[in-house]
């Protein structure tokens, strides 16, 4: 790179030396042609030694080598950052170039040079007729004439004119007086005798003469005015700026005079340099970059060869430092360090892994064993874990390849579960520990979830997420409500039942007594009294026995049976009874469910007298019933329906129907629907109840136990 470098700057010094020798003209055609081959040459120089490295770089890139890449992309940015500055420099300074050469030679200033000249000469000429104006009214101004008045009034003439010397002369040429600034001159300056003669003759003369110091005087000589045969010579100076003024204007006249005959020469000489200039700047530039790049990407193809053996598995590479301390040594000495690092962290993010591995199987299977619902949210809202029992609680199936569903996500997909996701994006926004219970209705059944919330710092902290743990708590909640109303119903029953017998035994007695000795009328009203009497305490122990049905807990006779046949039994006593309005409709024969036939039976028969009892008084009563296969999230149910065209439920009270003592009759205990509902829960099943158009809809779910093929198909109808 030294001979490179070295030519580089004599070129540089050879293009300054054409620069000079185009500014001076008197040297153009001397120097700038050995300096024009000598550029030339040294830039074939340049161009031979740019076309041999393209020539290595291009075949370094068709086999792919390390930092071939690089290398050309270097050269390229270095060729566009060095070209276009260049270029524009060059394209906008040789049009300036071209436009002002032929600007300098334009026929207005060819013209106007000419009338600077005419300018001046007009200007001295201007000058000097004020001049001679000027003498004239000082010759005029003289009244005596004796010599010795004209040469006490010269000398203040003189001061007053500006003149160096003015001089009056008799009419034989005698000197009649004379002032000069200099005292110790006594003797004038004479004028020519021919231009004393021809201001004699009518002519006044004025002109410029060379003075003492070969400083330029304008001398005048004039006529009196007035016809005295007087004449007045006046040396006058002259300004010192106007004499260098002429003499630069007479210069420069010439110099341009000059440069327009070379003006084509001048235009090609700046071209020329300009474009040799232009060359000069491409190769430098081109040889500055293929060496850069050299510098560059022998390191760096370095770290990308070793890079590829590190992606291979080999951590032990290390890379020869260059021999310069700069910032590639330091990357190549960070490589170094790298790889040893990185060989060192691989043992370590090996033990990690199996650490952070253990950890999540930990965590998995505690959370996988919980009972309790676990869901985690980040700051978007969005669910990003979920253990199994909160999938199963939410009754949630959520695809892990997919991307993680929002809150609204999850109310779109399931509008059952608004209540608790609403409660869930509220207490998300005040960032706050909470506690809530929710309670969701989904179809018919109802789900009460204890809920408890915390804010969950995220691995970015920036950022904060949410953790929502929930229990479903609909069973205790029932257990409880059902223990609470066992209890009252215990302590009613035992409290009401006491008293009954002594109360019925004395209107018995009464009756036995009082009938046989009152009077017609009196023993009328004593058997309607006590016959009242009689009756209230039946219809009282009937509640009574209703209140310890619903405070017992008898212990389930549970045993597989086609709950068709069950149901057919029981109808049946109903059709042979003569029920006209009973419709029967029972689709799941030989499907089979596991609990108490006794206890089924009495939820049927409570379930047709309700009916039976809503339709009193209405024609066309009707009550359908029938039975059916379901499957309800992949679980086989029995399902069975008992519908009538009644007046319904009343809305109010259809979130309390299963409740102890809600009733919609005017007699009645309000156990019926409860107690319903406390054996079906006691097998597993579920009950809702529905309002139609015409009457009021219960509908019973119970699990199968075994169903065959036939019982799944088939279907039998019976019609009352």
């Amino acid at each position: 790179m030294l001979p490179v470098a070295l030519l580089i700057l004599g070129l540089f010094g050879v293009l300054v030396l054409m620069r000079d020798a185009v500014e001076n003209s008197e040297t153009l055609s001397r120097a700038f042609l050995p300096l024009l081959s000598v550029v030339l040459a040294g830039l074939a120089v340049l161009a031979v030694l740019v076309a041999v490295n393209i020539v290595k770089l291009v075949r370094r890139y068709r086999r792919q080598a390390a930092g071939s890449r690089l290398t050309a992309r270097i050269v390229v940015l270095f060729s566009l950052i060095s070209l276009l500055p260049v270029g524009a420099v060059y394209y906008f300074s040789l049009g300036f170039l071209l436009r002002g050469i032929d600007s300098w030679f334009d026929v207005e200033i060819g013209r106007a040079m000419q009338d600077a000249l005419v300018l001046n000469q007009a200007s001295l000429d201007l000058n000097q007729r004020l001049l001679v104006k000027i003498s004239e009214q000082l010759l005029a101004g003289i009244e005596d004439r004796s010599s010795t008045a004209i040469a006490l009034s010269l000398n203040d003439l003189r001061r007053r004119a500006g003149a160096i010397e003015l001089t009056v002369y008799g009419a034989g040429g005698q000197v009649l007086g004379t002032a000069n600034e200099d005292p110790t001159q006594l003797v004038p300056s004479q004028a020519e005798r021919e231009i004393h003669h021809s201001v004699r003759a009518g002519t006044n003369y004025v002109g410029l003469e060379s003075g003492p110091g070969n400083e330029l005087v304008v001398r005048t000589l004039v006529r009196d005015l007035r016809g005295r045969p007087m004449l007045l010579q006046g040396v006058f100076p002259t300004s010192a700026r106007i004499s260098e003024l002429s003499n630069r204007l007479e210069d420069a006249y010439n110099r341009y005079t000059e440069l327009a005959y070379l003006r084509q020469s001048l235009k090609l000489s700046f071209s020329l340099t300009l474009s040799l200039v232009l060359a000069f700047g491409l190769m430098a530039a081109l040889i500055a970059a293929f060496h850069t790049a050299r510098r560059l990407v022998a390191p760096i193809a370095d770290i990308a060869r070793a890079t590829r053996s590190i992606s291979d598995g080999d951590y032990e590479q290390q890379i020869a430092l260059p021999r310069h301390d700069d910032e590639l040594t330091f990357l190549v000495a960070s490589f170094n360090a790298m790889s040893r690092r990185i060989a060192q962290a691989r043992d370590a993010a090996a033990h990690s892994k199996q650490a952070v591995e253990t950890q999540r199987n930990y965590l998995e299977t505690i959370l996988g064993r919980l009972s309790s619902g676990v869901v985690a949210f980040d700051e978007g809202r969005r669910l990003r874990t979920a253990n199994p029992a909160a999938l199963q609680i939410l009754a949630l199936d959520l695809d892990e390849t997919r991307e993680p569903v929002t809150l609204e996500g999850l109310e779109r997909a399931s509008p059952w579960l608004t209540p608790w996701t609403e409660t869930v994006r509220r207490h998300i926004a005040e960032a706050q520990p909470w506690r809530a219970e929710v309670t969701l209705q989904r179809d018919e059944t109802s789900q009460t979830l204890m809920c408890r919330g915390s804010p969950l710092p995220l691995p970015d902290a920036t950022q904060r997420g949410h953790v929502v743990v929930f229990d479903d708590i609909t069973s205790l909640i029932v257990a409880q409500r059902n223990a609470a109303w066992a209890e009252v119903a215990r302590r009613l029953a035992h409290e009401i039942k006491n008293p009954l017998t002594p109360i019925r035994l004395s209107a018995e007695r009464l009756r036995h007594k009082l009938l046989a000795k009152a009077e017609e009328i009196d023993a009328r009203l004593i058997e309607r009294a006590t016959g009242t009497i009689i009756q209230q305490v039946e219809a009282m122990k009937a509640m009574v026995n209703d209140f310890s049905d619903y405070a017992k807990s008898p212990r389930l006779q549970a045993e597989p049976f086609v709950f068709d046949r069950l149901a057919r039994e029981v109808l049946d006593l109903y059709r042979s009874a003569g029920v006209p309005a009973l419709r029967i409709s029972l689709g799941a024969p030989e499907a089979q469910v596991r609990g108490d036939p006794l206890r089924l039976r009495q939820v049927i028969h409570n379930l047709i007298k309700n009916a039976q009892e809503a339709l009193e008084g209405r024609d066309e009563a009707r009550i359908e019933v029938g039975t059916e296969l379901v499957q309800i999230d992949d679980t086989p149910y029995v399902q069975f329906r008992v519908a009538d065209n009644g007046p319904g439920f009343e809305p109010q009270l259809m979130d309390r129907l299963f409740e102890p003592y809600v009733t919609t009759k005017s007699k009645g205990t309000g156990l019926g629907l409860a107690i319903v509902k406390k054996i079906i829960e006691e097998h597993g099943g579920m009950i809702g109840v529905e309002n139609r158009d015409s009457g009021a809809l219960i509908r019973i779910r119970l699990p199968v136990w075994q169903a065959t093929a036939m019982a799944v198909h088939g279907r039998e109808q019976h019609e009352a």
